[in-house]
């Protein structure tokens, strides 16, 4: 079974790489696809699901809201159960058969599979660039704000992988392959790293 997992920093492009791959390889991807299908299952809302996904869950526990709300408050252990359930929804999908799966600690949640874990990242300008260049219509936010938001993410991202991990996010003991995509056009990239994706599942 080829499975293969996608970190990445925000803005390197690692969203668009996990489905150009998929695609290229002729397997399915899936992102936004766990959130729809942790809502559906489980009755949450989409949107509440995208929010809790692939923050810091440590912000959630009840020891850490006990002062705000009651400990049994069933709306304190909502993202607790959504991470939960998007971890068992990551579990079954890698045993579905080879795909791609982009965040949400999939690299961590499936280590007893040995999947292949790919990180992308890319420089500030580079990140700057594709944020302004995806942005939706309207939005103006300034270079600072947009630095601001992606560092925010990032942090979250950080802090996630490392609850789950002993090793560190985005360094490079913790995947197969690092990925820097500034200044580099994403679907340029892709056919290279379909063919070393392959290389490597063969030698493994």
């Amino acid at each position: 079974m080829k499975v293969i997992t996608i970190s990445r920093e925000f803005g390197s492009g690692g969203r668009e790489l996990g489905k150009r791959l998929a695609d290229f390889l002729g397997i399915p991807c899936y992102d936004h696809e766990i959130i729809d299908m942790v809502a559906e299952r489980h009755g949450f809302d989409k949107n509440y699901v995208a929010h809790i996904s692939e923050k810091d869950i440590r912000l959630f526990y009840p020891s850490t809201i006990a002062h705000r709300f009651p400990v049994n408050r069933p709306a304190a252990q909502q993202p607790l159960q959504i991470t939960a359930a998007e971890q068992a929804v990551i579990k079954q999908l890698a045993k579905e058969g080879d795909c791609v799966i982009v965040g949400r600690g999939a690299d961590i949640i499936l280590n007893d599979i040995k999947p292949m874990n790919i990180f992308v990242y890319a420089d500030k300008e580079s990140k700057l660039a594709r944020c302004r260049e995806r942005a939706p219509k309207g939005e103006n936010l300034s270079d600072k704000e947009i630095l601001r938001n992606m560092k925010q993410i990032d942090k979250e991202r950080m802090a996630y992988h490392n609850l789950l991990s002993e090793t560190e996010w985005g360094s490079k003991e913790s995947y197969n392959l690092l990925i820097n995509t500034s200044g580099k056009k994403i679907k340029t990239l892709i056919p290279g790293i379909a063919e070393y994706v392959k290389l490597w599942f063969e030698e493994d």
